[in-house]
């Protein structure tokens, strides 16, 4: 006890700063404040010094030092705009509220000057027992009450509940490190992730994604759609806040997903909802001048705020500024501010080449406002435009319709056109991917005996497995027609899912055939020939092509369509259930 009062006594706690990425525009959302003791100690590390703490019963005092000493030095040092993550526990913001009352929430922030609004608390929890859930939701509205925002730490783990998500109202819930710990090669950490992200969806509550460590985890995490990541490969904890998003990380969140399962509309991107508009800055505009602009140009639906460099920092509604602005006092006592004060500083910002499908993700997405505010169109990071929630309403609808033209009608899975355009996305991105062409062995004599109703059971059966063995996120699953199937995979370990899809189809195809059927293991039926003869169960075969686009040669969808169909052929005479071939384009050595 007597290091942990000299510590506290002389302020000999330091933080480290680590970046949160805003992943829908490549750039630093903020910091989470990580404390040390000091490096000479036995206490440098949190885990020590704040067990330790817990141990003395004495951790509320650590944290509030915690806070403070990370609220001093990131008022120091705070890119402007930026947000402050400080962790405090339930029971330290108890034994403060018991203490302070109402003032508390004053008093945890009185260390610095910076605006309550970019603080946010992430409640975490080392203590078994939580306090009275009642109490806990008052102090957060008292919090919430003084503009501070809040984060659940640490979900999926601990005491992190779906019932403290639910009652505390979260700003932000960080998903635990556990989960995105090699996300990329774990399918069945990626269903638990896409399962907690219902919820925050549910809830209306955007995710932060901890502890990624890798581009490939990133990637994933970045797929699944969720807004916020930090760890390791995006930022190590630094003394001082780290402005620069790595060239890494960049590369990364610029890759460009093709379109899953839509047809593509040449040209259908969001360059077409773009709507060229005038846009101000805090530093050259005030709100009296926001006030003008919306008067001067009477059907804009809002204006954006950029900064400096021309980059996005939130954006305004024309509605909503102008409402508040009519209310007595406001002109006067807000006129002559920067224009930040009524802006939107989270909007739905979009890249002007992402295709419209890509798209479709903002419909269904945490935040709604854009229906009313619309979203910024970007072009490289930089302010190009704004787009209205109606426009992106309208393309996603009728770029749904457009592909429900081209689905199999007995499986509802893309065609032969929305194949061929994804081939062709693919392509044009430079993606190494794999093709597989799918087709059953001895249908046709199966689909003679027991008709076609049973014939199209089998279909539907593979069309399932296959679906269920393949991941919505990376790969993309097409029925040519009759009993042929394409998957188009960009996952890793597409060979195990391949597998796992010949097997799962020949085990549960068995139960389609009669007791007769099973008993003898197969049908007597005429050949092509008109000859009775035996055939065995029905069996799924795959014939694989490896994809890798070469810089300067030209790749067409149909020439890959062709070399898979031939890899299948080898794969139906040669007995075997997959062969995996890499395509080589003509006059390639």
């Amino acid at each position: 006890m007597g290091l942990l009062d000299e510590i506290l006594r002389s302020g000999r706690l330091s933080p480290l700063f680590q970046p949160v990425i805003d992943l829908d525009n490549g750039r630093v959302y903020g910091y989470e404040s990580l404390i040390r003791g000091p490096s000479d100690t036995d206490l440098h590390m949190p885990e020590a010094l704040f067990g330790e703490a817990r141990r003395h019963g004495v951790h509320p005092l650590v944290e509030h030092a915690s806070a403070a000493s990370g609220l001093r030095a990131f008022q120091d040092a705070a890119p402007a705009g930026s947000c402050l993550f400080l962790n405090m526990s339930a029971s330290a913001l108890l034994h403060f509220w018991v203490q302070w009352g109402a003032s508390m929430p004053a008093r945890l922030l009185d260390a610095c000057a910076i605006e309550p609004d970019r603080v946010i608390i992430e409640l975490t929890e080392h203590d078994p027992v939580y306090p009275d859930m009642r109490v806990l939701t008052e102090i957060l509205r008292a919090l919430r009450a003084h503009g501070v925002r809040l984060a659940l730490d640490d979900y999926g783990v601990g005491h992190a509940s779906l019932q403290l998500w639910s009652e505390a109202q979260p700003d932000l819930v960080k998903i635990d490190r556990y989960f995105f710990h090699g996300i990329a090669h774990d399918e069945r950490r990626q269903k638990l992730v896409r399962a907690i992200l219902s919820v925050a969806q549910c809830l209306g509550t955007p995710t932060v994604a901890e502890g990624v460590e890798t581009a490939e985890d990133l990637a994933i995490v970045r797929d699944l759609g969720i807004r916020y990541a930090q760890g390791w490969f995006l930022g190590y904890p630094a003394t001082r806040p780290n402005t620069e998003v790595s060239p890494q990380v960049r590369q990364v969140l610029n890759e460009r997903l093709p379109s899953r399962g839509a047809a593509r509309v040449p040209g259908a991107t969001a360059a077409t909802l773009r709507v060229q508009a005038p846009f101000v800055s805090p530093s050259r505009h005030t709100n009296d001048d926001v006030h003008r602009l919306f008067g001067e140009h009477k059907g804009m639906h809002a204006v954006a705020v950029v900064d400096d460099d021309n980059r996005p920092l939130g954006i305004i509604n024309r509605r909503d500024f102008t409402e508040r602005y009519a209310q007595r006092y406001t002109r006067e006592l807000f006129g002559r501010d920067a224009c930040t004060t009524f802006m939107n500083n989270q909007p739905v910002l979009v890249d002007v080449h992402a295709s419209i499908d890509q798209l479709s993700h903002v419909l269904v997405s945490d935040d709604q406002r854009y229906l009313v505010d619309g979203f910024i169109i970007t072009r490289d990071g930089n302010y190009d435009g704004l787009g209205t929630g109606e426009a992106l309403v309208r393309s996603v609808t009728e770029m749904r319709i457009e592909a429900a033209r081209y689905a199999n009608p007995l499986t509802s899975l893309p065609g032969n056109i929305p194949i061929s355009q994804h081939i062709g996305s693919l392509l044009d991105g430079g993606v190494d991917f794999i093709t597989c062409y799918c087709d059953l062995n001895h249908f046709k004599p199966f689909n003679d005996v027991y008709g076609y109703w049973r014939g199209d059971d089998m279909i539907q059966l593979c069309a399932t497995i296959i679906r269920h063995h393949c991941d919505p996120q990376r790969d993309f699953v097409g029925h040519v027609g009759g009993d042929d199937f394409v998957i188009l995979f960009r996952s890793p370990d597409w060979r195990e899912r391949a597998e796992r899809i010949i097997q799962g189809f020949n085990q549960n195809a068995i139960d389609l055939y009669d007791d007769e059927g099973r008993a003898r293991g197969g049908i007597e039926a005429e050949d092509r020939y008109g000859v009775m003869r035996s055939f065995p169960f029905v069996t799924l075969s795959i014939g694989a092509l490896q994809v890798t686009p070469q810089s300067g040669v030209r790749i067409r969808p149909e020439d890959i369509a062709s070399a898979a169909a031939r890899v299948k052929h080898q794969v139906k005479h040669g007995n075997v259930p997959l062969v995996l071939e890499p395509y080589l384009p003509a006059g390639a050595l």
